[in-house]
């Protein structure tokens, strides 16, 4: 056991394109921790360099500079070691059509050098909700039937660390709710380290303890999910009126705009004016409220703020 499952510094990887194309820096020196027993998430947009540090930390690819410790094994000193300590769902269904499930979890187990008596197919089919499908062959599963092989695949050799790459792109929310029932149950039962990348931004603010972002190849960001939120202090307060107002509050440092059902959504920051001073611009206005909410920013604005900046 190490208080870190992952420990990672000056990680680089460099793409040469071509013979007279420029240098392609994926990751720009990234240091990044990870907490054993946390739920992780991973941000960032599209070719941030997320797959690319994936790929890394799973043996996959090659680094360019820094260094990489998975479970406390060092990938150059103990590479056999550190890839044992990881499983990986990857984004992409890179199945065989021509084997069963339950083939392709003994295969699987196999290739990790798990003896017979210790593989638990049966138990992993069972978990991912294919256990009715062991015999039929991969080409004949649904797309989230995949997803969930996938996720078999990842754990045949009880990974101390478990990866997740946008593991619900594309999947209905049947299949989505039983993926994330998995996993909190994974980290609960069995202190496994998760690691999310997603482009549904809802569920890692729902789902992960901590969060790192990463943009154009460097950590922008990181920290927990609650410290994140923080840092966006927009608030708004939506006034629903009992009669549609002629005219609309107005006061300073408050953004009112109509919305199409009627109601009134005053924008504000919190270290500017309060909540208090954009009632009373609505009073002020004569607007007698019917209803009244709060909405906060979410983990997608600090997502945008974050990246936009970078």
């Amino acid at each position: 056991m190490t208080q870190n499952a992952i420990e990672i510094q000056g990680l680089q990887k460099t793409y040469q394109s071509g013979r007279n194309a420029p240098e392609k820096n994926a990751l720009k020196g990234i240091d990044l921790d990870v907490l054993a027993g946390s739920i992780f998430g991973l941000l960032g947009p599209n070719g941030a360099g997320k797959s690319t540090m994936i790929n890394i930390m799973a043996g996959l690819v090659r680094k360019s500079r820094g260094s990489v410790r998975i479970w406390g094994f060092d990938q150059d000193e103990n590479p056999r070691q550190s890839r044992a300590a990881i499983g990986v769902m990857p984004q992409e269904l890179n199945l065989d059509p021509f084997f069963t499930p339950r083939g392709a979890l003994e295969v699987q187990a196999g290739l990790y050098g798990v003896p017979k008596s210790q593989r638990n197919s049966d138990e992993i089919l069972d978990m991912v909700g294919l256990t009715d499908k062991a015999e039929a062959y991969a080409r004949t599963l649904s797309g989230g039937m995949r997803r969930r092989l996938l996720l078999g695949k990842a754990l045949v050799h009880a990974p101390q660390i478990l990866v997740l790459d946008e593991p619900t792109a594309g999947v209905d929310i049947e299949l989505r709710q039983m993926l994330w029932a998995n996993i909190r149950k994974l980290n609960a039962e069995r202190g496994m380290t998760i690691i999310l990348t997603t482009h549904y931004l809802e569920e890692a603010e729902e789902m992960c303890d901590e969060i790192a972002i990463i943009n154009q190849g460097s950590l922008v960001a990181r920290d927990s999910t609650a410290n994140l939120l923080r840092q966006m202090d927009a608030k708004c307060l939506v006034i629903y009126p009992m009669e549609p107002p002629k005219t609309l509050p107005s006061a300073k440092n408050i953004h009112v705009t109509r919305r199409n059902d009627g109601a009134l959504a005053i924008a504000y920051h919190a270290n500017e004016t309060t909540a208090e001073n954009a009632l009373s611009a609505v009073r002020d206005a004569g607007i007698a409220i019917r209803d009244v909410k709060t909405e906060q920013a979410d983990l997608e604005d600090v997502f945008l703020k974050l990246t936009r900046s970078a």
